[in-house]
């Protein structure tokens, strides 16, 4: 069956009862009328494969974030980098500011790690193009902003509306929304690569998941269970002393990691969480008295920039400041540091400009032979992403927009997820081929990594870790890439889009991340892995 080919089966809408899951209705689905998955239309064949994990793909009910035009707000500016670089690194616009950096190289065929045919680039706008059509209707408004609800629908079941209709009727929407952002954030906080030899078999229908779904079901089980609350009276909630007593033991027993069935990353995991814990207790001003992550509704709708109106309208950098600021103690001290504060999910890049001569901070990794310095300052050299608390973003914006309809204004400033289906979407698609270097060195890499670790090659890809050189430019032209891809893509689209555009989150859902992980699994079926292997600490991807 061609991998755009129609399914011979009539669409199904997303309920939220479903055989073996808790009674649920409509009316406790976060926004059910959302519903509008499509069956695959019959357009082009790229390749030819059995369409296999086409069932395992997360359906969703949910419906685009900020449907309803804002009012103008005007947003804050990230900080003056010459004032406060570290303040600068960690803010949100400067994300897609740094990275224009390293795309712009791209363009010019000019990276250090990578090789670029922008003429491929038609093929990749294509390939996204055909997936949209494939499952979505024009004009592709029933498409839902990218978060990790739709990881809980693996399987068209609405596991979330399941799990709002067994709280009891005391439980007001804002109890409901709360206990959603302590589920979700965990269950991000986990989402790292899981590893190809992972599994999980869900104690409610005895499926087996794997990947992204596997580990979103993992989550919501051990969330259900109450593993991470520290209440006696409400184990449906994640909070300081619950993440304060958890053990690698009991994570690796809820994510059924074993001999044999490893998660890539456990004890990496397991001390993000523990971390977590300490952060929640830290900021009181946050995450409440105790500690608890959903506790930030009562900053956000209190914060003197909300705007009161019909419905609350938050600023995008309140929230992304208090995951920022609120969870900045989690980060591993390993990561890159200036001026004695950690970034978090930022990284030295060749291909950024260079200090001259090089910095002694021990915080910092130059590369002072990739670039002739020019001044430059010592934060110049760093590249941020901060992938994980986007990640959140985007998920956490799903709960409190549907719930308790709060509006988020400046979602624009969100960049695409630099993470491997994404970045490996334009490898796979021939716009970005490792160089020969490169590629020899991340293939020993790989081969010293089965040596240490047991594991058997089935499909050979080279690896790096996440600091690597490779990895940083890889992800910084990943950033670059999707805004250009949502770009072409909605220019390619206009006919069907009827004078609408799509989302960034829209593509990143419907297109980008779908289309990386299908065309892994044209490329290596039998691992189903992304062109360039990560050896994870569990805390980045």
């Amino acid at each position: 069956m061609g991998l755009f080919s129609r399914k011979p089966k009539a669409p199904k809408p997303v309920n939220a009862t479903a055989p073996g899951g808790g009674a649920g209705n409509d009316a406790a689905s976060l926004n059910s009328e959302g519903s509008n998955i499509k069956s695959p239309s019959s357009r082009i064949q790229i390749h030819s494969i059995n369409r296999s994990s086409a069932g395992s793909m997360p359906q969703t009910p949910l419906t685009p974030m900020t449907p309803h035009p804002l009012p103008r707000i005007n947003l804050p500016k990230p900080p003056d980098p010459s004032l406060d670089a570290a303040g600068y690194l960690k803010s949100l616009g400067a994300v897609r500011e740094r990275c224009k950096i390293v795309t712009d190289k791209a363009l010019r065929n000019n990276l250090n790690h990578f090789d670029v045919d922008v003429t491929k680039f038609p093929d990749v706008v294509s390939f996204v193009c055909g997936i949209i059509k494939r499952d979505f209707d024009p004009p592709f408004s029933s498409i839902p902003p990218h978060g990790r609800y739709q990881h809980f629908c693996v399987g068209g079941r609405d596991r979330v509306a399941n799990l709002l209709a067994t709280f009891p009727e005391n439980v007001d929407s804002t109890e409901k929304c709360r206990r959603l952002i302590d589920l979700f954030l965990v269950s991000v906080l986990l989402d790292a690569g899981a590893g190809t030899g992972w599994s999980f078999k869900s104690a409610e229908n005895g499926r087996v998941y794997r990947r992204s779904e596997g580990l979103a079901i993992a989550s919501l089980e051990m969330f259900k269970a109450g593993l991470f609350s520290g209440n006696p009276s409400n184990k449906f909630q994640v909070d300081k002393e619950g993440l304060r007593g958890l053990t690698v033991e009991q994570l690796a027993k809820g994510m059924q990691s074993r001999p044999g069935n490893e998660v890539a990353g456990l004890e990496g995991r397991a001390q993000l969480l523990i971390r977590l814990g300490d952060a929640l207790a830290k900021k009181t001003d946050y995450f409440g008295d105790d500690g608890r992550p959903g506790n930030m509704i009562d900053y956000l709708l209190t914060h003197p920039t909300t705007q009161a109106s019909s419905t609350p309208i938050v600023i995008l950098p309140v929230l992304w400041n208090v995951l920022v600021n609120g969870l900045a103690p989690i980060w591993p001290p390993s990561r890159t540091a200036i001026d004695g504060v950690s970034l978090g999910d930022a990284w030295p890049c060749s291909s950024m400009p260079q200090q001259a001569p090089p910095p002694t901070s021990p915080g910092l990794s130059p590369f002072p032979n990739s670039q002739s310095g020019s001044g430059a300052a010592a934060w110049e050299s760093i590249l941020p992403f901060h992938k994980l608390t986007q990640w959140l973003t985007y998920s956490l914006m799903q709960p409190m927009q549907n719930l308790l309809k709060i509006q988020f204004a400046g979602t624009e400033l969100l960049t695409g997820l630099p993470e491997y289906r994404n970045g490996g979407l334009f490898i796979d698609l021939g716009v970005l081929t490792l160089k020969h270097d490169d590629m020899e060195r991340g293939l020993q890499n790989y081969n010293d990594y089965c040596r240490r670790t047991g594991t058997k090659g089935v499909e050979v890809a080279p690896m790096f870790e996440p600091s690597d050189d490779v990895i940083v430019e890889w992800r910084g032209v990943t950033v670059g890439f999707l805004d250009k891809l949502l770009t072409e893509v909605n220019k390619a689209l206009k006919k069907d889009l009827n004078g609408g555009e799509l989302t960034l989150a829209q593509l990143l859902e419907a297109g980008s991340w779908k289309g990386g992980r299908e065309i892994a699994e044209v490329s290596r079926p039998n691992t189903k892995e992304p062109p360039i292997l990560i050896d994870s600490d569990g805390t980045v991807f």
